[in-house]
């Protein structure tokens, strides 16, 4: 007997597999899916991800031969962690606050991430913030049976240009692909809402949705309001647009909310607003669309039109999308600092698997497996779950993916542009102001707000906290934050990061 005993998620081709596994397409979602899970499971065995499209995390139990298989999707979008206790049990869950709940789970802070983090802004790699506590990470199944641990990869990015395409060709195929793909997202029973912000992505996936309204983040400092675009391209598309003003008093107000529910700090001050945002539509829908992987997929971020220039020189230095603070800065202000924790050994596998690829694929696969995993998805997952809002991402799947593996790199980023061949794909359904926009980024107008002694005070406290004290030279990182406040730097990013470590710690380790 097969008993699913963990599991988050939505399978998009969950028809197809019905049909193919003998299933009931009448049953409730959430018994059809555990059926597919366990159908799936004795059909194919551990290929069964092979088969299924979408967005999981799960953890069977195989009562006949006392296995428990835990298996998480090709690109990491539910998280999954596992403990091993003192007396050799397997903790498990998607939920790092379940685990830690559970008889056995001594709770550590595994202070080595300090140093990573203190560079990528999120939790890279399989380590968390929490001594023994390990993500599996995306594409990769578990097995444990007989006290022993079995980890295996059962899918990674992989890259092999097609040169037999032009530009139109391959627009056409993401087209198609994406047609093909929004149907199964959503049943047509199921009302959803869309996050649109001013960029192509999301904007492409409104106007491939039957979504009737659009919801976006908006500030009353002009230059960081990408509100006002997202409004005019849902007025353009037909669709009502709800818009949430952020302000800063609710910015600051609810960090410790998200450091809490997100479970291990991250340093993307996107995340708080994204977690403002999903609160606020949770009040009026269940489920949204969301325009995450695109830009990792087809070259979206303007630091990409560099990949040439960086060329070789890539595998020393560049572990993802953010790099915040380099090693002598670190050793400054760190009170403890280890010369061989360097987050340049992340990636380093990544390299060896990519070699001989061009540059801005080899950059790609890394913001896939690393940036994306540990920064995007996380987010997303937890700060919607904590509202109550189930978020899907149409552009993140598998056959998405397969277009931009085969897409040579000058169909993703020239001189002029990025994500070109994506553009000229949206550019059928969008006017072309808006699907060859300028990126803008997920832009926060935190450097003017921190920079404020009216919100800045819970900063100023614990940078002089006995927190600081335990993990910082205090004095080193209220220089930082002084520079910063005097308008002597732009070093905002650094004050932000060291910040959210702190309050995420007070959360976990001084408040429970």
């Amino acid at each position: 007997m097969i008993t699913v005993k963990e599991y988050r998620g939505h399978i998009r081709n969950w028809e197809e597999l019905c049909e193919r596994l003998g299933i009931d397409l009448s049953l409730p979602r959430e018994e059809r899916e555990k059926e597919i899970l366990i159908k799936a499971y004795q059909t194919w065995g551990y290929e069964m991800a092979d088969h299924m499209y979408g967005m999981f995390a799960f953890a069977l139990w195989d009562d006949e031969e006392k296995k428990l298989f835990c298996l998480r999707d090709q690109f990491g979008t539910k998280p999954f962690y596992y403990y091993e206790t003192e007396d050799g049990q397997l903790l498990y869950g998607t939920m790092i606050r379940d685990i830690m709940k559970q008889p056995g789970f001594v709770k550590e802070l595994n202070e080595e991430m300090l140093q990573l983090y203190l560079s990528l802004t999120y939790v890279a790699g399989e380590n968390t913030f929490f001594r023994g506590l390990k993500k599996l990470m995306p594409g990769r199944y578990l097995i444990w049976q007989n006290g022993r641990l079995t980890i295996k990869r059962y899918w990674k990015p992989e890259f092999h240009p097609d040169e037999s395409k032009s530009l139109e060709d391959w627009a056409d195929e993401i087209h198609s692909t994406i047609q093909e793909i929004m149907p199964e997202v959503k049943t047509p029973d199921e009302k959803v809402e869309s996050f649109l912000s001013g960029g192509v992505d999301s904007s492409y996936v409104l106007a491939m949705s039957d979504a009737e309204q659009a919801d976006g983040c908006g500030y009353e400092e002009e230059r960081f309001d990408e509100s006002v675009l997202a409004e005019k391209t849902a007025k353009i598309l037909g669709r009502k647009f709800s818009r949430s003003l952020i302000t800063p008093e609710q910015f600051f107000d609810i960090v410790p909310y998200v450091m809490y529910n997100m479970e291990q700090p991250l340093g993307d001050a996107s995340a708080i607003v994204f977690t403002l945002g999903c609160n606020a539509t949770a009040e009026h829908t269940k489920i949204c669309y969301s325009g995450e992987g695109a830009d990792e997929f087809f070259g979206g971020y303007n630091m990409y039109r560099n990949a040439e220039r960086y060329g070789e020189n890539l595998k020393t230095f560049y572990v993802g999308n953010t790099n915040i603070m380099k090693e002598d800065e670190k050793k400054k202000i760190l009170k403890k600092y280890d010369p061989d924790v360097l987050p340049i050994e992340v990636a380093r596998e990544i390299y060896e698997e990519t070699e001989g690829l061009d540059p801005l694929s080899k950059m790609s696969d890394v913001d896939i497996q690393i940036w994306l995993e540990g920064d995007i998805y996380l987010n997303v997952d937890k700060m919607s779950t904590a509202a109550g809002l189930e978020i899907r991402m149409p552009l993140t799947d598998r056959r998405i993916f397969d277009i931009a593996s085969r897409m040579p790199s000058r169909y993703k980023v020239n001189e002029e542009q990025n994500k070109v061949a994506f553009r000229t794909a949206a550019a059928k359904v969008l006017p072309e102001e808006i699907a060859f926009r300028k990126k803008l980024g997920f832009i926060v107008p935190i450097r003017i707000w921190m920079a404020d002694d009216r919100y800045n005070q819970d900063v100023r406290r614990l940078f002089n906290s006995e927190i600081a004290e335990k993990f910082f030279d205090v004095e080193a990182i209220n220089e930082i934050f002084a520079d910063y406040v005097g308008g002597n730097s732009d070093n905002w990013r650094k004050v932000w990061t060291i910040y959210t470590f702190l309050v995420w710690y007070e959360e976990y380790f001084i408040k429970r």
